[in-house]
């Protein structure tokens, strides 16, 4: 997939083990954090992603300066300019060296006491900041007592990614990678996707033509296509933000007009968890993960009428459910 949406950590976490062939716990999901194999960051369009650590500093060559600039004028609103950038980067250089972690309230405590205030929004924007510029990612996560955890502590990039790839034109890697893992797409998908502008993304798909297969008129597969496993159910259950509909220009091919509606993207941004029947949107379903309610049973609520039935919709969120439990 290279990258999974995962402003909600734990949806991002369960778009990757509801594409997996067992059933992998949270426990080792989260393993692949604390190992330093996953790790997440603002790696696309100023949102947050779950990628492969040693894919984030090449996807940033690509994509952190146009998100820089998008976040121009916040920052001129925030008064971040660039020596406030620099004394925070030394400050959590300083409190992060050596294989420290920090998490979020640590961290903002670390500028507030060095002199950068975080106040307001300013501390989410200085994270952000020092993130499009490498030096920090989310990685190992927080423990939580009585529920699942959703934070994760700061670490410093240069120490924490030890096996950084560096491939040799970087724009085409991203094409070629979000097309194995979200293809058949086409050069206006990856510039949604990427947040990129349309002539780079256009100029992405010319470059890496040698390592697709056009399906069709400007789209293209992957030669070595992933295969629906035998016995795998019609019925799935898949989190809010899911790569699978939010990843493309068009989600008409998925979900019906009024189906889309009701999933979002939302006036508030928000796009629902989503159950799935023969590859389209046919329902959403809530889950709440305050401590004490994250066992209890997730809520369906189907959108198309007779296209699946109770026992497969009971049947797909039960494997978020054991998922979420375990």
């Amino acid at each position: 997939m290279l990258a999974v949406q995962a402003q909600d950590f734990t949806a991002g976490r369960w778009a990757l083990a509801a594409r997996s062939r067992a059933e992998p716990t949270l426990r080792r999901v989260d393993a692949a954090f604390d190992a330093g194999t996953l790790v997440r960051s603002w790696t696309m369009r100023g949102t947050i992603h779950i990628v492969p650590a040693r894919d984030l500093g090449w996807m940033l060559s690509v994509t952190a300066d146009r998100q820089r600039r998008q976040a121009a004028a916040v920052h001129a609103r925030e008064g971040l300019d660039d020596d406030v950038l620099h004394r925070a980067e030394r400050l959590v250089r300083a409190a992060l060296r050596g294989g420290g972690r920090l998490t979020r309230s640590e961290f903002l405590a670390v500028l507030d006491a060095g002199g950068v205030p975080v106040a307001g929004q300013r501390g989410y924007h200085l994270i952000v900041a020092l993130a499009l510029r490498g030096v920090v990612c989310w990685g190992p996560v927080v423990p939580r007592a009585g529920a699942p955890t959703r934070e994760q502590h700061l670490v410093l990039v240069d120490e924490w990614v030890t096996d950084a790839a560096h491939p040799a034109d970087p724009l085409a890697e991203l094409f070629v990678r979000y097309i194995a893992g979200h293809g058949p797409a086409g050069a206006e998908d990856f510039a949604w996707w990427t947040g990129l502008p349309l002539g780079d993304a256009r100029r992405a798909a010319a470059a890496s033509v040698p390592r697709l297969t056009e399906v069709d008129a400007g789209q293209y597969v992957a030669p070595a296509r992933p295969r629906r496993a035998s016995g795998a159910p019609r019925v799935l259950a898949l989190g809010p933000f899911d790569e699978y509909y939010i990843s493309y220009a068009d989600r008409g091919p998925v979900a019906d007009a009024g189906v889309r509606d009701a999933v979002g993207p939302g006036r508030n941004g928000m796009v629902r968890a989503i159950i799935l029947a023969d590859g389209r949107v046919v329902g959403t379903w809530t889950h709440s993960l305050a401590a004490g309610r994250h066992t209890d049973r997730p809520v369906p609520a189907l959108l198309v009428a007779g296209t699946a039935s109770a026992d497969e919709v009971a049947a797909a969120l039960d494997r978020y459910a054991r998922f979420i439990t375990s």
